[in-house]
């Protein structure tokens, strides 16, 4: 990253929420909140998915807040299947705004931290949202803003492609798809990057 590196530690509904809190060099332009995949398959902040994201907003000039779900790292808690996990992300929100003002705020995702971010969008007035790989089908996934840009790669077993065209078609919300990439991006995570930097507005 290219500015201060933190760790807090915010209150949630099941205990504290670890966060790691990414600055950028210069005086942040928003909030980006980036959320993991699945805890219970090995989902954590440190993901390289959820890094890529983290470290590109910062480069944009966000500050990036990744919290680690519940039961995952120094969070407390158990897995809560979605419910819990938006709670807790709506507290991170909250967090942001008191301690950042009214910076506008980003929601990223990675497979289940996206679809839970589709959750929380409800709740919240996102400047943007960005959801990668994400996990329609297997979690409550709603409707989102029709900007919001969704990457998903073309050989992904674990979300297939289809799925997430079925969601998407009925909103008429564009899908970026990455040729030849499964559900991890590997070797791909570069081209992540360049779609979201790309894409962007202020």
């Amino acid at each position: 990253m290219s500015g201060a590196v933190g760790r807090v530690f915010i209150d949630g509904g099941a205990g504290k929420i670890e966060t790691v809190v990414d600055r950028p060099a210069e005086a942040a332009r928003g909030a980006a909140l980036v959320a993991h995949p699945h805890p219970l398959y090995g989902g954590t902040l440190d993901n390289k998915v959820v890094q890529t994201l983290a470290k590109t907003f910062v480069e944009l000039g966000y500050v990036s807040l990744r919290p680690n779900f519940r039961g995952v790292g120094a969070s407390e808690g158990e897995h809560d299947e979605g419910r819990g996990e938006t709670e807790d992300l709506l507290r991170v929100v909250a967090y942001a705004k008191e301690r950042f003002g009214g910076l506008p705020l980003v929601l990223a995702g990675f497979s289940f931290g996206a679809a839970v971010q589709t959750q929380v969008a409800q709740s919240t007035r996102p400047h943007r949202l960005v959801l990668v790989g994400v996990a329609v089908g297997r979690f409550p996934s709603e409707t989102v803003p029709s900007d919001s840009i969704v990457i998903h790669g073309e050989r992904d077993e674990t979300v297939p492609l289809a799925t997430v065209l079925d969601w998407a078609r009925p909103q008429e919300l564009p899908v970026v798809v990455i040729p030849g990439a499964d559900h991890f991006f590997h070797l791909r995570l570069h081209i992540i990057r360049n779609i979201v930097k790309n894409s962007w507005r202020y």
